[in-house]
């Protein structure tokens, strides 16, 4: 799918179809948004900007001379967008590439910065006058999304911090939880430095606006502050996750300190038990002799009360 804005008429309009480029020239065009493109979208763009598109796995290159390259003519972006989830969270690879005051993103999966955008440009159209005008906007609305996304999981740290206080459904999988956190945490992270890397290299571009890059500076700012929120929350969530896991160690350890107790103190009495209750004649008629229980069952109690009496002086009940 494409969607083609371009000026016309002192507005913008868009367009679905590639047929479209046939029809316009460079000033024409303010941004192409291949979402899932085919072939022949493709090659249309490609002919009309005379660059060559990113494939997939170009754009999901890790190393950084892939994710942001340049050249006469274009400037060339890969960035990661946040999409969060039920429980977990992934990201998205969007290409960016500048080129002749044009704009042209390349992606494969809806975004909502993107759609919010298009309703604005097609509502205030005398805002957007080229392409990088454009990207400055959609990496705005993208750090904002992402604050947003922080906040949302500042307040569930919260929450689940006011659990562990009140002592709430302490237990393993609450402990997963705030493991599945930690990794929503870790990724938005890299999502913004990811943004952070590649603002950077548009400021360091001579291609780029000078006029616009006092507004990428601010950026740049705002994702610092943002980064550093992602890293108090997530040594909130360490926190946290230790609080948790000393707090099911003590429960454990309860436990294991009862069941020992208990066997501590029904030892005597068994042993006892057991040597009265071998089948062997000691010469007396003591296995015979039914009034034997009574001072057998009294040595058990008494050797109870002694095991009972030294956990009590030890302060081990």
């Amino acid at each position: 799918m494409v969607e083609i804005f371009y000026k016309s008429a002192g507005g913008i309009l868009v367009s679905e179809s590639e047929e479209i480029l046939g029809q316009l020239t460079i000033s024409d065009v303010l941004w192409v948004d291949l979402f899932s493109p085919t072939g022949e979208e493709k090659r249309a763009v490609e002919a009309f900007l005379g660059i060559t598109l990113q494939t997939r796995a170009q754009a999901e290159e890790i190393e950084s001379s892939s994710r942001f390259f340049e050249d006469d003519d274009a400037i060339f972006a890969n960035s990661n967008f946040v999409i969060p989830g039920p429980e977990e969270y992934s990201m998205e690879t969007v290409s960016f590439i500048l080129s002749q005051g044009i704009l042209t993103t390349i992606r494969e999966c809806p975004l909502r910065s993107f759609s919010d955008l298009q309703r604005r440009i097609q509502a205030f159209p005398k805002n957007y006058i080229d392409g990088d005008v454009v990207f400055l906007n959609i990496v705005e609305q993208r750090v904002d999304l992402d604050a947003d996304i922080i906040e949302l999981l500042g307040k569930e740290v919260e929450k689940y911090s006011r659990k562990v206080n009140l002592g709430e459904d302490i237990n393993e999988e609450f402990l997963l939880d705030i493991n599945q956190m930690q990794e929503n945490m870790m990724l938005v992270r890299e999502n913004i430095v990811d943004k952070q890397r590649v603002i950077s290299s548009i400021l360091k571009s001579e291609n780029y606006p000078s006029s616009l890059k006092e507004k990428l500076s601010i950026l740049l700012k705002d994702i610092s502050s943002l980064i550093n929120h992602t890293n108090f929350s997530f040594e909130r969530l360490e926190y946290l996750q230790n609080t948790v896991i000393g707090i099911i160690n003590l429960d454990q350890n309860k436990i294991m300190k009862i069941f020992t107790l208990v066997s501590l103190l029904l030892m005597p009495p068994t042993l006892i038990a057991s040597f009265f209750g071998m089948n062997i004649n000691f010469g007396t008629a003591i296995g015979t002799a039914t009034w034997m229980w009574i001072p057998i069952t009294v040595l058990m109690i008494l050797s109870f009360g002694i095991i009972w009496m030294v956990f009590k002086k030890k302060n081990m009940l």
